[in-house]
């Protein structure tokens, strides 16, 4: 069996015992249950997952093997590059699995480590999770991190790994709205008043206060290509008709 190239060890990863059901923990006991943990490159180098990622910031750089110092870039498909992995796991083969933009989010975020919990942010922005933002940014300022992003500025935060979007872009982009009205909630000088009766009433159960009101207007954040979160909406069709027709988006002159 292949080893990693940079470990040297087995090609597998031992799972945690509590993500199985009674009944399989049972017959593991004693024994340690591993899965399938195989990365293979363009090159012909096999890595497990995380010892590939650990060597991001050199791969972002190079865009080559750490191990063996050939280009693992592909052109194809389109003209953009790709670094085109096969990844074995405990949920099967992935073939032509592009890790490019993986890669590049950790080398950055090596080199950016206050940028994480925006990264996450973002994230939680694209899946309309609600709930996890709210738990991120009362996080944040209950740790109070000198060194970290305050709660105001994640809700700012435009991301250069993304055209430099904001989470309402994102939000708006995504048809989440549930998220754009959260982050219109906590970083628009919008009126209260001009909020629907629902939107307030859950964010002052899920304890999403204005106090982060205080700053730059989301909606006057424009992307790289210039836009604002309004223009985005107008992009969408007839998704965000109501919202544009009320001016909620609008950014007061």
């Amino acid at each position: 069996m292949a080893a990693c190239r940079l470990c040297e060890q087995a090609l597998v990863i031992e799972l945690d015992p509590d993500s199985f059901d009674e009944s399989a923990a049972s017959s593991s006991v004693g024994s340690a249950v591993t899965a399938p943990d195989d990365l293979l490159l363009l090159c012909g180098c096999h890595f497990h997952w995380q010892c590939l990622l650990d060597e991001s910031t050199q791969i972002a750089l190079s865009l080559t093997c750490p191990a063996c110092d050939n280009s693992i870039v592909s052109t194809s498909p389109g003209p953009q590059p790709h670094v085109l992995a096969r990844y074995h796991n405990e949920g099967g083969v992935q073939e032509n699995l592009d890790i490019l933009p993986l890669i590049t989010e950790e080398a950055y975020l090596e080199t950016n480590p206050a940028a994480r919990p925006a990264r996450a942010f973002m994230t939680m922005c694209a899946e309309g999770d609600v709930s996890g933002i709210t738990e991120l940014l009362n996080d944040v300022e209950e740790q109070e991190d000198e060194e970290g992003m305050s709660a105001g500025e994640i809700l700012r935060w435009q991301d250069p790994l993304d055209g430099m979007k904001t989470g309402l872009h994102i939000a708006l982009l995504r048809a989440q709205q549930e998220v754009v009205w959260l982050l219109l909630w906590l970083a628009s000088d919008l009126t209260t008043q001009a909020f629907p009766e629902e939107v307030s009433h859950t964010a002052q159960v899920m304890g999403a206060d204005r106090g982060t009101t205080r700053g730059v207007d989301i909606r006057s954040l424009v992307d790289e290509q210039g836009r604002t979160a309004e223009d985005v909406a107008r992009s969408a069709g007839n998704t965000w008709a109501q919202l544009l027709g009320g001016g909620v988006l609008r950014v007061r002159a």
